[in-house]
Formats: C-alpha cells, structure tokens, sequence
C-alpha cells in the first residue's frame, strides 16, 4: 500500500491578530474611508483652482478685448470718425445718433466678449470633466487594486487550492483587515483539510487490512470440499456481508478524495471512458436482459481518467440495476455542446417523482429503499458521481424520463 503524502508546509502566519487592543486615537488610522474622502476631496480641489485659473484668464483676456477703442477720431478739424467693429459709427450721423449708436456697439461688443467667455469656459469645464474622470478611475483602480487580489486568491481557494495566501501589504486599514482574516481562515481550512486527507489515509490502511484478512479466510474455508452443506452457506453470506463492506470503504474513500481539487490533470477522451465502464457492465446488463446502446462523439477534457472512468461506470451500472425486468435499455452518449463535453446516459426503469430527485445524490439514499437490506449497492454512486464532477469544474443533472427512468447529463469543461 502506498505511503500516504505529506501534507504541503502552511504559509506564514498572518500578522494581524484579531485580539490586538484598538489603537488610543482609533479616526486617526488610515481607513479607507479617510484615504478616499482626502483623495476625492483634493481632486476635486485641484480641479476648482484650474477652473478658477482658466476662467480668471479668460475672462482677463475678454476684459482686454472690451477695453479697446471702437473708434478713433482721424481729423481733429472735422471730426471724421471710422471704426472696423462698429461700422454704423460715422460723422454722418446726428450727436444723439451717434451717442445712441455707440452705445449699441459697445454693449455688443461686451456680449460677444461674454459669449466667448462662456464658450470657452464651457469647452474647459469639459476638459477637466474628461481628466477627473479619469484620473478618479486611476487612483479608485489604485485605491481597490487589493480587492482584486483578494478576489483572485478566493477564486483559486475556491478549487481547493488552500495553500494560496494574500499576504497584502500596505497600510493597516480595512482591506488588509480583511486580507489578514481571510488568511487567517485560509489556514484553519487548510489544517482541518490536511486532518482529513491524514485520517483518509489511515482508515484506508486500517479499514482494508482486517476486511482483505477476513476476506482471505472465508475464501479458504469456502475452498475445503469437506466442509459442511451449512457451514458452507455461512461462509457465502459472510463474503457477500465482507464484500459489501468493502465497497462500503472504498466508496467513502473515494468520495473524501474527489472532494478534492484534481492537480494533475490530463487530456481524457469521454467516448473512450464510456467504452470502458460499457465493456464493464455489459454482463451484468445481459444477465438482466438490458440492453446498452450508446452514441460516442469524441470528447476530451482535462482531469483524471479514473475518476471519470469512475462517473461513467457509477451511471452505467445504476441505469443497469434499476432498470425494467423486461425489455429495459440503457443508452450512454457523448458529444460536445457549447464548448462542454457532455455525458448522457438515459435508461428504462421505474417511475421516477420530480421531488426524489435531489435525494439521489445524497449518501445511503436510494429510491424507495433504506441503507440497508440492498444488494443493488452501497448508495454512494451518484454521490461519487456529484462530487467527482464538481472536482472536475462541472456538474451533474437528472430529470426523470417519460414512462420511467432516469436522464442523467454530466457537463465537464473541455
């Protein structure tokens, strides 16, 4: 039996400690409420006085251009006067015409000067918008760059890679609060799972050893021809209890290990692990009159073949088992749809209500039957089946088939 591994080294201890006394001037520290309420504030500072500026610059400019003369007298003696942004003021006009005429120039004057001014402020209004905007989704991108990385650790954490820590650096704020909590959690899990994975390992050792031994003394008395008719038949019932045993232990075995995240991984072809767990059934299937038809596209995804080959033959042999007594079939396929591979397997059987069917995927469940008294099984395949497929990035789906049975699709990412 191979040594069970040993479990990976845990990452430094997190530095935040959740039983540290508050600091005595708890608003001075850096939250991020305060490094974004100065951050904005300044901004938004900064930006007023370059508005003020560029205004205060135009509006100078516009002042200097109201104050030029509109006119210029060219003879003193005969006072002919002439101007090129006044054209109606000329000395063909009465005094009071001429007043009047160059009141209406100069107040037209002033309103194109305001005009530009307003459009020109408008044009730098829009120009610093332009920058805030963009200097703000700069600095908040800054600001909230940690959160993108704790949300990065989380998701790979989320495929059972526990040994993944933030270890964020920076001010003592709220974001390295929570990065350090997280942490902190992080090796907890990563201590219960290491527990785990050790007493998987020793109830395989410890579980199989006395179960082979038993196993290996019934065989051999079973082999004595003289023992007797009713020692021989004790001797069947308590290999067939041992076997059951047995696939009792390895199935919580293996259900305990693909709750685990699958590290090495490697291109598996679906057809050919429904193949494999037909050939296996096929017998079991003809002695029960059940016939097994599949249509196999080829469909590769990246895992662990014997875990998959493990969720093909858990369904082929589960739609074998409940199955018709007469004329059932089982029909397995495989295709590709919408960049998944997909396993199919469809059977005959009895009728099936929509609300058992989540039940089906618990431990020791079965359909209108206890844990017990069985010879179908132990009730742990489909649960194997679910939990190896979530392993694997995908999931199972049943619904019950018109007039009887099961569909059962498995959808893996390729």
């Amino acid at each position: 039996m191979a040594a069970t591994p040993a479990p990976p080294a845990a990452p430094p201890k997190p530095t935040w400690d959740p039983n540290r006394p508050e600091p005595p001037f708890p608003w001075l520290r850096p939250t991020i409420r305060i490094r974004l309420t100065l951050l904005y504030g300044g901004m938004f500072l900064i930006a007023g006085i370059l508005l003020l500026s560029i205004i205060y610059l135009l509006a100078a400019q516009a002042l200097r251009t109201g104050s030029e003369p509109l006119f210029k007298i060219v003879e003193f003696n005969d006072l002919k006067v002439t101007s090129n942004d006044c054209p109606g003021v000329n000395n063909k006009l009465s005094l009071t015409e001429f007043n009047d005429a160059i009141s209406a120039c100069t107040d037209h004057q002033r309103q194109v000067a305001l005009d530009h001014l307003l459009s020109r402020s408008l044009l730098a209004l829009l120009g610093l918008a332009v920058i805030a905007f963009a200097f703000g989704y700069a600095m908040a991108g800054r600001v909230l760059s940690p959160l993108g990385r704790i949300t990065r650790t989380a998701r790979a954490v989320a495929g059972s890679d526990l040994s993944r820590r933030i270890e964020l650096d920076g001010p003592d704020d709220e974001l390295k609060e929570l990065a350090d909590t997280f942490d902190d959690m992080l090796e907890r899990l990563q201590r219960a799972f290491t527990a785990q994975q050790r007493f998987v390992g020793n109830a395989s050792h410890e579980l199989r050893t006395p179960l082979a031994i038993n196993r290996t003394l019934l065989e051999v008395h079973l082999s004595d021809p003289g023992a007797p008719v009713e020692l021989q038949q004790l001797g069947k019932t308590l290999l067939a209890t041992n076997e059951r045993s047995e696939q009792l232990v390895e199935g919580l075995l293996l259900l305990a290990r693909s709750d685990n995240q699958i590290v090495e991984r490697k291109p598996v072809d679906l057809a050919e692990v429904a193949a494999q767990a037909i050939d296996q059934v096929h017998a079991e299937a003809e002695a029960k009159g059940v016939e097994i038809r599949s249509t196999r596209a080829p469909a590769v995804v990246q895992g662990n073949g014997v875990l998959l080959e493990r969720i093909a033959l858990n369904l082929v042999q589960n739609a074998a088992r409940y199955n018709v007594p007469e004329g059932g079939w089982v029909e397995v396929t495989t295709e590709v749809q919408h960049e998944q591979a997909v396993l199919v397997v469809s059977n005959t059987g009895p009728v099936v209500p929509a609300y058992e069917i989540d039940n089906l995927f618990e431990p020791f469940r079965r359909l209108r039957t206890e844990r017990t008294g069985s010879d179908k099984g132990v009730g742990l395949g489909l649960s194997i089946v679910r939990s190896v497929a979530r392993a694997h990035g995908g999931h199972i789906s049943a619904r019950p088939r018109e007039g009887g049975g099961l569909v059962m699709r498995v959808t893996l990412p390729i």
